[in-house]
C-alpha cells in the first residue's frame, strides 16, 4: 500500500480531499491538506528524513499538544484512529543525508521508517498569500504587537514545561559544535568556520537558567503562522525544527525578519532605525505575556549572529542533501556578517 495511501487509513481521512503542498526550498517533509466538504481541514505531515528517532517526533508532538491544551495560539496536534501523535510505517530506502544526531532508526534492511502526524489547519492565511498585505483597515504596528505576543505566550509555557519521559528533543549543542560543523563545511571556508567556532565559545558562557534557556520554536517567521485577517489572530504551526536553546532565539530571528518590511529605506542607518521600531513593538507585545532578562536583551548582536549561524548551517545542509555545491552567494551576506562582526541592517 501507498504511503499517503496508508497514512489516510491511520488518520480516518478516507472522505477527505487530500492535496500535496508544493515543497519550499530546504523543506524535507511531504505535507498534504485535507479537506472534507470545503471547510473542515487538517495538514498531514509524512517525514521520512533518516536522521530523526519517532522519541524526536514524539517530543515534538507531546509538547505542540501542551501549548494548544494550555491556551497557547498554535495548531493543535491530531491522534491517529489508534490514539496516537506518531504513526510510524515502514518506508523505503532513503538517500538524504544525515546531520550529526544518528538517528540509529532504520530497519536492518536499511529502510529509513516514514513518520506520519496530523495537525489542525487553522483560520487565517500566510501573508505571502496575501502579497504580504495586512488585514484591510488595521495599522501594522498591531501586527508587529501581535507576533511578539504570540512568541511571548509560547515561550512563557515553555519556561514551565515538563517533557514527557523519554520524549527530549535536541539542544543547541548537540548540532551546533564544531565537531559537526568541521564536517558539514569545508575546509576552504576557514575564515567563516573560524568565525563560527568563537561564537560558539562565546554562547557556552551564557545563563542556560529557566527563564533564559528552554524548548523553543526555532523557525519562527510569518512563513509558519497563519493570521486572521478578519481579527488580527495568529496561529503558529511547524514545530519540526523545535530544540532547547535560548529564548533570545527567536526574538532575534523576528529581528531580522523585520528587514523585509525595511528593506524600501536605501540609507543603512533609517533602515536599522526602523527595523528597531518595529522590533520594539514585538518586545512591548512579547513583555505582555513574559519577561526576557536584561542581561540577555543587551546581547541582542551576539543572538542574530546565533541566527545567521542557524542561516549558513541551514545552506549548508541542503547543498549537502542535494549532492551540490554550495553558491556562496546564497551565505555571503550572512558569513561576512560573522567574519567582519557586522551588526546586521546597519
Amino acid at each position: 500500500m501507498k504511503t499517503l495511501e496508508q497514512a489516510i487509513k491511520l488518520f480516518s481521512l478516507q472522505n477527505y480531499d487530500c492535496h500535496e503542498v508544493e515543497g519550499h526550498e530546504g523543506g524535507r517533509n511531504r505535507i498534504f491538506i485535507c479537506s472534507k466538504d470545503g471547510e473542515k481541514k487538517f495538514v498531514l505531515r509524512i517525514s521520512a528524513t533518516g536522521d530523526k528517532t519517532e522519541n524526536d517526533y514524539l517530543a515534538e508532538t507531546d509538547f505542540v499538544h501542551y501549548l494548544a491544551e494550555n491556551g497557547a495560539p498554535v495548531a493543535d496536534v491530531i491522534p491517529s484512529a489508534g490514539g496516537k501523535f506518531v504513526e510510524i510505517i515502514d518506508g523505503a530506502d532513503s538517500s538524504e543525508a544525515s546531520d550529526c544526531t544518528d538517528s540509529g532508526a532504520a530497519g536492518d534492511d536499511g529502510a529509513d521508517p516514514v513518520f506520519i502526524s496530523l495537525f489542525e489547519y487553522e483560520k487565517g492565511m500566510l501573508l505571502a498569500d496575501n502579497a504580504y498585505r495586512y488585514r484591510e483597515g488595521a495599522p501594522l504596528t498591531e501586527y508587529f504587537f501581535n507576533t511578539g505576543k504570540t512568541l511571548g505566550k509560547i515561550h512563557a509555557l515553555s519556561k514551565v514545561y515538563e517533557p514527557v519521559a523519554d520524549h527530549h528533543r535536541p539542544d543547541y549543542f548537540d548540532k551546533y559544535n564544531m565537531q559537526c560543523l568541521n564536517r558539514l563545511i569545508p575546509d576552504k571556508y576557514s575564515e567563516l568556520k573560524s568565525a563560527i567556532d568563537a561564537r560558539l565559545e562565546t554562547f557556552l558562557a551564557l545563563p542556560t537558567d529557566s527563564q533564559s534557556y528552554g524548548l523553543v520554536h526555532f523557525d519562527f517567521s510569518d512563513g509558519n503562522y497563519h493570521i486572521d485577517m478578519t481579527t488580527g489572530n495568529i496561529t503558529v504551526f511547524d514545530f519540526d525544527n523545535c530544540m532547547y536553546c535560548w529564548y533570545m532565539f527567536d526574538l532575534a530571528n523576528l529581528w531580522l525578519h523585520n528587514e523585509g518590511w525595511c528593506r524600501h529605506e536605501p540609507a543603512p542607518g533609517k533602515r536599522f532605525k526602523l527595523m528597531q521600531q518595529c522590533f520594539d513593538l514585538q518586545l512591548q507585545g512579547y513583555k505582555t505575556e513574559t519577561e526576557v532578562p536584561d542581561e540577555l536583551l543587551e546581547k541582542l548582536p551576539l543572538f542574530i549572529d546565533m541566527v545567521l549561524i542557524e542561516n549558513i548551517v541551514d545552506e549548508f545542509e541542503c547543498a549537502t542533501r542535494e549532492g551540490e555545491e554550495l553558491d556562496y552567494e546564497d551565505i555571503e551576506d550572512a558569513a561576512e556578517c560573522l567574519i567582519n562582526h557586522i551588526h546586521s541592517g546597519r
